[in-house]
C-alpha cells in the first residue's frame, strides 16, 4: 500500500472541498435475487430491531448481508463463516472489506478487496472499492485503473464514472474528466447531478482561463 496521502478522507482539493468521492459499494446480488424469488419486498420493518421475515433457503452469506444491512456487529463473523464454507466468497470478502474500512483498518480492507478480485476477477464492487482505497491513499494511478475496470465491467453503474472523473481531475486530464462526469450525469437524475454539475462548471472555467492566458 502507498503511504498515506495528505488529502483528507473523501475530500478532493480541486475544485472545492465540497466535492466528495462516492463511497464504498456493498455486494448484495445474492440477496436481491433471493428477495425477488420469495416475493419479499422488505425483510425488515424499519421501526423494529428484529427480523420480521427470513426467506427460506437462506445461506451464511445471505444471513451475513441481512445482519450487515441492519448494522449488526455480528455481520463480520458471518461473512468470515461464509468465506470458510465457500459460500459466495467474492461478495463476502468485498463486504467484509467495507466493514474493515469502517473500523479504519485499511490494510485489512485492502486484503479483503484483493481476495474478492482473486475469487472473481470481474467483481465490480471489489474493483470499485479498491479504487476508493487507492484514492484515499493518494495513489491516483491505481485508483484510476480500478475505476476503469469497474466501469468496463458495469458501464451502467454511475458511481465508478463519478469517481473516475475525480481521478482524471487529479491527473489534470480535464477532457477525460468531462467524459467520465458526463457519462455519470447520463446515468443519474435530480440532486445526484449536483456535484458533477459543480465540478463540470469549474472544469469549464479552468479550460476557458487556459485558452485566454
Amino acid at each position: 500500500m502507498p503511504e498515506q496521502s495528505q488529502v483528507p478522507d473523501n475530500l478532493i482539493p480541486f475544485p472545492t472541498d465540497s466535492i466528495r468521492k462516492l463511497g464504498y459499494k456493498r455486494a448484495r446480488k445474492r440477496i436481491n435475487r433471493l428477495m425477488e424469488s420469495e416475493g419479499q419486498l422488505r425483510l425488515f420493518d424499519e421501526q423494529m430491531a428484529e427480523v420480521v421475515s427470513i426467506p427460506s433457503g437462506i445461506t451464511p452469506f445471505d444471513e451475513a448481508l441481512l445482519l450487515d444491512e441492519r448494522g449488526d456487529p455480528r455481520a463480520a463473523d458471518y461473512y468470515s463463516r461464509a468465506i470458510d464454507l465457500g459460500d459466495n466468497p467474492a461478495d463476502a470478502y468485498c463486504n467484509l472489506g467495507i466493514l474493515r474500512t469502517r473500523s479504519a483498518d485499511r490494510i485489512a480492507a485492502f486484503r479483503c478487496f484483493s481476495k474478492a478480485v482473486t475469487n472473481d476477477p470481474l467483481h465490480f464492487e471489489a474493483h470499485y472499492n479498491l479504487g476508493n482505497i487507492y484514492f484515499e491513499e493518494g495513489d491516483f494511478r491505481l485508483a484510476k485503473l480500478h475505476y476503469e475496470v469497474a466501469a468496463d465491467i458495469d458501464p451502467e453503474h454511475p458511481n465508478a464514472w463519478f469517481n473516475l472523473g475525480l481521478v482524471e481531475v487529479m491527473a489534470d486530464d480535464l477532457d477525460a474528466a468531462v467524459r467520465a462526469l458526463t457519462t455519470y450525469k447520463n446515468l443519474v437524475s435530480g440532486d445526484e447531478c449536483d456535484q458533477a454539475d459543480e465540478l463540470l462548471r469549474t472544469i469549464a472555467e479552468s479550460i476557458a482561463r487556459d485558452r485566454t492566458s
